[in-house]
């Protein structure tokens, strides 16, 4: 299966690639997302994730990830549900081509302590709602075919 491709490059550009995970967790019928002020774009919502570190697997930089954004101690399922690329304009000012995994998964315990970046929040949302308010297309495809898998099982 192709993995689909969301935005567009800048005219000329070939931007470089940047490897990231990103998770669905699930809880009482509602998904985390996390709040971040972006850059003078006002608040934005995304799943929980980010791009991997150096000799991290993508499970790995999913689930530190959600601790880091959103205070969540999670279990992922063992592989990803869905795989998506999006071209994507980060903090530092450079549009990457996100090569990103998406994880389905649960919280296992909420630990504030996991929590390093003050700028997200935390909130629980519908996941139809979440695919009408998800900044990122790429999240938001992804969280429509999550409904779906789910509405199959």
């Amino acid at each position: 299966m192709a993995v689909p491709q969301f935005g567009q490059p800048p005219e000329g550009l070939a931007p470089p690639d940047r490897p990231a995970a990103f998770c669905v967790i699930e809880r009482d019928g509602l998904i985390a997302l996390v709040e971040v002020e972006w850059g003078g774009r006002g608040l934005l919502l995304h799943l929980p994730g980010g791009g991997l570190d150096e000799g991290e697997t993508e499970a790995d930089a999913a689930i530190r990830e959600c601790g880091e954004e959103a205070g969540l101690d999670v279990v992922l399922d063992e592989t990803p549900f869905v795989r998506a690329d999006h071209y994507f304009l980060h903090h530092d000012r450079v549009i990457r081509n996100t090569r990103g995994a998406f994880f389905a998964g649960r919280v296992a315990a909420e630990d504030p302590a996991l929590k390093t970046e003050a700028d997200h929040n935390l909130v629980w949302m519908d996941p139809q709602e979440a695919v009408v308010r998800l900044e990122r297309e790429s999240h938001a495809w992804a969280v429509a075919a999550w409904l779906r898998l789910r509405a199959r099982a």
